[in-house]
Formats: structure tokens, C-alpha cells, sequence
């Protein structure tokens, strides 16, 4: 019973509502599975070099030419002031300058930096609360409890925050996966709002002195600084990183030879020599903490941010759910190779949605989970048609094997819907069969004390007749000791039935001729045989109980065909031989290749009007 409830086509919607739920609760892995599509989606934008951003590294050959790091900040000055020479916009230099020059050259750098358009670094920790340098925020709402949150601040030195002209914090944060996809624009230490990084050089480019931020009661919705146009956040003021833009890159000590390639452009000085610069984790592979401050500016610059809808997480499911649901059903109902065509095409289908919504929109719509969902439901509902298919086979199989032409039951089994289970009303030829004479038989084997001699003839005998049956597509309904009944045009269909019947009859009789030749041999008592052929309509199906089931035909038409088999011991030719075959005019009217003669109008039990019966004309 377990067995069948499990194995039902319905039971793939239990599957289907337990993925569901599963994904209303965003586990770990949902979450992870969702994050890596995203992934697949950033590192399909084509790639441009950016005209905004360049990058000026403290590389290797850096380190060679200036030697061991920290560097006298007199270098860094003289970074500076090149860097000025060369036209650069704001200079970006994400480096904690927490502590003073131990080779006195803060002094230079100090001068070096006051109105000269540099941003400097800060650091949120939860070890420390020291030189923090905190913004003036313009809010709207409460946007304090959805910011994200450090213990303290680490900045930079007393007079380097003093004089530069923006101080930004460089801290990430990491999905769950350790990978940094978003960037908060803004995060707190108690009641302060500090700025990242690429927002604190945004507000030193328009040279306005504070942010301005919109909360509501789900959290962030969007920040501006005032001389920029308004960036779009999720709840924690976060955004999507951007990947499709390079940087033109140099070393510091190639800045001389930079004509042209730095003009206009902000520039952040990175730190990149080997065991020097911070490593960090992204969509397109390892790269180093100032890249994610390029990427971030950049991001803002282009205005195009990307977005990920607060209902999405819902629509998904619901897109998940009907498309799986209706895949249940068309798997129950329909071909196999429209089946694979649906999973084929749903799955490819919001695959290929989720990218055209990034491409053409800049919205991120997870496909995995629906991906999942449906290649879960789609093989779970094929396997449990293929189960219900292999258990009709094998009923079908068991059930016919015995009473039709194995090539019949080959064409049930490849074909099962041949077979309407249940019941059906149809017009069919109905063919009964029995030993006249069969006393003096039984009396021979009883008087021999042989009954296995017995039982060997009755088989002998059925087995024949059987075969002749099953040869010509009949149906053996059933054997009523030494009768046999059999139909045609049921359960496979059979447009000559009534003349396949009438054929069956005859070729019956020829067959008993052989059998009473041997049986002469043999000594045995003469043997013969009646048989009564109808056509008509009958109610064909599984009949019986919850445990036991026969396919059978129930019908007046049936009742017929019995009666005039037990009419032929009435008809007897000159020889006093029995009529071996009589059909009524309901079957000698189909017949078109077998010639008839009329025998009578009889009347039979349970009917009142006169019944035209024929026997075949033999050549």
C-alpha cells in the first residue's frame, strides 16, 4: 500500500511542496547555490577599460627601486605631487596611515596632501576606537539599526585626517561564501555614519561637505551626495560590485613615463608587492582590496546599478511552483518526448531568463533554485509514470499472457492505452466451444480407472483449439471444464472480428477431425464438437473484486453466442452428424468472405423474438 501511495503520479507534488518549503527557509546552501549563479551572470559582462580609473601599484619593482616597506612618507608625497604633475583627478590612496612615520616623513606628506584632492584611509575594527574621522549624514528615517556595525574606528593619524581632503573606509563584507560581492556605502560605529571609501572620493570630486540617506521601515533604500545623482541600495546600504570594467595599471616608478594615460582620471594608488597587499575574494577570482575600491566607484559612476527586487525571493518560488506543477501534470498525461522537450525547455528557459533580466535590466533573478526544483519534480514525476507504466505492463502481461497471442500481448505491453481499463460498451463477435459427446469419453477413462488419461485429452483438446483461437486474435475469455469462450475485438481492436470468429469455428472443426482420426488410432470413443458464434454489443472490462479481477465481456449478445453452441446438438445432417458451427444473422451479416446457409429461426432462452441462424458453407 506504502508502495503504491510513494509511486503515484500525485505523490511528486509532496516533493514539490516540500522543495518549497525548503526554499522558504533559505538555507545555507539555497543561499550559496543562489550567490554562484550571480556569479556565472558578473563574469558574462563583456569587459572595457575603464576612461574614469586608473591604478598606480606599489609593486615589486616599486619595492626594488624605494626599498623595503614601509617607505619614508617623503615617497609618498613625491607619489603625490607626480601624480599631480601627470594631470590626475582625486588621488585614492587606500592605505592606513595609523601610526607616525618612524623615518620623520609626515611632515612632507602633511604638506604634501592639504587641498591637493587626496582620500586617505580608515578601517572598521572591533579591536580598537582610535583617530576615527566621521562624516556629517543627512538623514531621512532611521537608517542606524540596518547599517552595518564595528566596535570602534581605526584611522589615520590626528593631522592626516585633519588635512586630507576625505578619509574612507576600506572594510568589505563578505557573503556567506567568504566571497565580497557588495560593498556597504555606509556603515556605523555607535552613532556615527562613516562613508566607504569610493563615496567619501565622490564627495571630495563634487566637493560637497556631507551625505544625505533615505531609510524606511524595511531598511535603506537609497544615499546621495547631494551633487551626485542618488544611488539605489538594498536594506544595509549596500550595492553590486560591477566586473566589467579593467584599469589602465602601473608601477609607481612608471608614472614619468605615464603621459596622457593618467589626465583626468582618479587614480588609486594600490599596494600589490608579494606579502604586502590584502587579498580578498570576488565573483571573478582573487583580487587585490584596492580593485574593490575601483570596482565600487566605478559601479557608482557608470549609474547602472545592479539590482535585486525585494519580491524576488517569492516570485521565485512561485515561478517554481506552478511551472513544476504543471510539469507534473503534463508528465502524467502526455507523450515522453514532449516530456523531455518541457524540462529541457524550462530549465534552458530560466536559465536564459535570469541573463537577459541581468543583460538588458541589471536584475539578478535566481534560476538555481527553480532549476533544482525542476529537475527534482520533472525526474521524480517521470520515474513515477515509468513505475505506474511497468505496473500496468506486468498486470497486463500477467493477465493476457494466458489468453492471447503472445504478439497481441507484445502490442498491449508496448501500447497500454489500447487497453481502457475499467469497462467499455462495444460491438464484438463472441465465439463458444465445447465437446459433444464428452460422457462417453469420461466413461472410457473411468472405466480404464485412468482419470490422468483423461485430463491428458482435455488439455490436448483445449490446447488445440486454443491455439487456432489465439492465431486468429481472439481473446480467451475463459475454459468452463472441457468449453472454452472467447471474443474478438477486445481488448486490441479488430475490424473483421465477427468473420475472424466465424474463420476460428471453422478451422475448430477441420482440427477435430484430425483429433478424431488419432482418436480412431487410439481406440478412443468418436469425438466432436459444437460451437456457437454471435456478434454484438457487450459491456468489455475488469470485472471482479478489490482482489481478484478478470477481463471479461458481460451482455445479452454474450448470453447468445452460449445458447446457440448448446443448439447444435440440434442440428445433425444426414449422418447424424452434429453441426459443428452456428452463427446468428447478427454475425452472418459482417461476413463478407465466408458464404452462409440457413439452418433456422429459433427461439432461445431469454428472448422472445425468432432467432435467423446459419452454418458456413464449406467448398
Amino acid at each position: 500500500m506504502i508502495k503504491k501511495i510513494i509511486t503515484h503520479w500525485i505523490f511528486a507534488f509532496v516533493t514539490l511542496f516540500a522543495l518549497t518549503w525548503i526554499g522558504l527557509k533559505d538555507p545555507q546552501v539555497k543561499e550559496i547555490l543562489r550567490l554562484k549563479s550571480f556569479d556565472l551572470l558578473f563574469q558574462s559582462e563583456p569587459k572595457q577599460i575603464s576612461t574614469d580609473i586608473a591604478v598606480v601599484n606599489i609593486d615589486e619593482k616599486a619595492i626594488e627601486q624605494y626599498g623595503q616597506w614601509p617607505w619614508n612618507r617623503e615617497v609618498l608625497a613625491d607619489i603625490v605631487v607626480k601624480l599631480r604633475e601627470k594631470g590626475a583627478g582625486i588621488i585614492v590612496m587606500p592605505l592606513l596611515f595609523s601610526e607616525y612615520d618612524r623615518l620623520g616623513g609626515d611632515e612632507a606628506f602633511i604638506n604634501t596632501i592639504y587641498q591637493n584632492g587626496v582620500v586617505i584611509a580608515q578601517v572598521g575594527t572591533n579591536q580598537t576606537n582610535k583617530n576615527a574621522v566621521p562624516r556629517g549624514v543627512s538623514k531621512i528615517g532611521d537608517p542606524l539599526p540596518w547599517l552595518f556595525e564595528w566596535g570602534g574606528m581605526l584611522g589615520p593619524v590626528k593631522e592626516f585626517g585633519d588635512y586630507a581632503d576625505g578619509v574612507g573606509v576600506v572594510n568589505t563584507a563578505p557573503e556567506v561564501d567568504g566571497v565580497t560581492r557588495r560593498i556597504p556605502l555606509l556603515m556605523r560605529i555607535g552613532e556615527e555614519v562613516y562613508p566607504a571609501m569610493a563615496i567619501e572620493v565622490l564627495r571630495v570630486a563634487t566637493g560637497d561637505p556631507s551625505y544625505q540617506v533615505k531609510a524606511g521601515e524595511g531598511g535603506i533604500i537609497a544615499m546621495r551626495v547631494p551633487s551626485f545623482a542618488t544611488i539605489n541600495t538594498d536594506p544595509n546600504a549596500r550595492i553590486w560590485l560591477r566586473w566589467n570594467k579593467g584599469y589602465v595599471n602601473m608601477s609607481v616608478t612608471d608614472i614619468d613615463e605615464s603621459e596622457g594615460l593618467l589626465r583626468g582620471k582618479t587614480v588609486i594608488v594600490g599596494l600589490s608587492a608579494e606579502g604586502l597587499g590584502g587579498i580578498i575574494a570576488t565573483p571573478v577570482g582573487e583580487r587585490y582590496s584596492y580593485d574593490l575600491v575601483a570596482s565600487t566607484l566605478q559601479t557608482v559612476l557608470d549609474g547602472k546599478n545592479i539590482e535585486r527586487v525585494d519580491i524576488s525571493f517569492l516570485l521565485e518560488l512561485l515561478y517554481a511552483f506552478v511551472i513544476a506543477s504543471i510539469l507534473i501534470i503534463l508528465t502524467r498525461f502526455t507523450p515522453y518526448w514532449l516530456i523531455g522537450l518541457t524540462i529541457i525547455t524550462t530549465i534552458s528557459g530560466t536559465a536564459y531568463a535570469s541573463y537577459y533580466l541581468f543583460t538588458s535590466y541589471s536584475l539578478l533573478a535566481d534560476a538555481t533554485w527553480s532549476i533544482i526544483t525542476l529537475t527534482i519534480v520533472g525526474f521524480h514525476s517521470v520515474f513515477n509514470r515509468f513505475i505506474l507504466e511497468f505496473r500496468l505492463k506486468q498486470q497486463i502481461r500477467k493477465q493476457f499472457e494466458k489468453y492471447l497471442d503472445p504478439r497481441q500481448v507484445a502490442i498491449l505491453v508496448k501500447n497500454p492505452e489500447k487497453l481502457k481499463l475499467g469497462g467499455e460498451r462495444k460491438e464484438m463477435s463472441f465465439l463458444f466451444m465445447d465437446i459433444v459427446g464428452f460422457t462417453p469419453i469420461s466413461e472410457y477413462y473411468k472405466n480404464n480407472d485412468d482419470p490422468e488419461g483423461l485430463v491428458n485429452v482435455i488439455n490436448d483438446y483445449l490446447n488445440r483449439m486454443s491455439k487456432i483461437v489465439l492465431a486468429n486474435g481472439g481473446t480467451i475469455d475463459k475454459y468452463m471444464g472441457d468449453c472454452i469462450m472467447a471474443f474478438w475485438n477486445a481488448p486490441l481492436d479488430c475490424p473483421n472480428h465477427a468473420e475472424m470468429a466465424v474463420k476460428t469455428g471453422i478451422e475448430c472443426a477441420i482440427e477435430t477431425e484430425n483429433i478424431k482420426k488419432e482418436f480412431k488410432e487410439r481406440g478412443l470413443p468418436d469425438i466432436n464438437i459444437g460451437s456457437g458464434v454471435n456478434t454484438g454489443t457487450c459491456i468489455v472490462g475488469n470485472m471482479g473484486s478489490e482482489n481478484r479481477l478478470d477481463y471479461s465481456v458481460i451482455g445479452d449478445a454474450v448470453n447468445l453466442a452460449a445458447r446457440l453452441e448448446a443448439s447444435t446438438r440440434n442440428y445433425k445432417d444426414k449422418n447424424g452428424k452434429v453441426t459443428p458451427l452456428i452463427y446468428s444473422s447478427y454475425t452472418q451479416e459482417q461476413l463478407t468472405n465466408i458464404d452462409s446457409i440457413e439452418l433456422d429461426k429459433i427461439k432461445v432462452k431469454g428472448k422472445e423474438e425468432l432467432i435467423t441462424i446459419y452454418k458456413p458453407k464449406l467448398k
